[in-house]
């Protein structure tokens, strides 16, 4: 029962954040991935390092996905750093070293207060909003 209060209440949060808080979720969600890794190679647990790097990369791949490419310069240079991202994980996973891994969190964590101060400042709508106004398409 408390499983399916959580499960509602974060798809709640979803369906009614931002775009720009969207973002920011995504980082969280990366950042804590790269945590799990991070604590679990000390421990030389390597199917846990691995899932949570996979799960790093997936979000990553997210991000990379959500970049408007018409915008501008910026989102190219998002898509190189996204993408240098996923390389330094690959060779994380690969080596089991801890630095790539750190490197990226490092990253991760500076992006996400970027894209936190942006969402902060941002009146942007929510997905329910746009959904309603046929701006974009959800599958669920």
């Amino acid at each position: 029962m408390d499983r399916e209060k959580i499960a509602s209440y974060r798809e709640t949060q979803i369906k009614t954040a931002s775009k720009g808080k969207l973002v920011v979720m995504m980082y969280d969600g990366l950042i804590k991935a790269l945590d799990i890794a991070l604590e679990n190679l000390s421990h030389k647990k390597y199917d846990v390092v691995n899932n949570n790097l996979l799960k790093a990369q997936d979000i990553i791949t997210e991000l990379m996905l959500a970049l408007n490419m018409e915008a501008g310069d910026i989102s190219h240079k998002l898509f190189s750093i996204y993408s240098f991202l996923n390389r330094k994980l690959i060779e994380a996973n690969i080596e089991k070293k801890p630095e790539p891994i750190r490197f990226v969190k490092k990253m991760a964590s500076e992006l996400r207060e970027a894209w936190n101060a942006i969402a902060q400042k941002s009146s942007a709508p929510t997905i329910d909003e746009m959904k309603k106004e046929g701006g974009i398409d959800v599958a669920g």
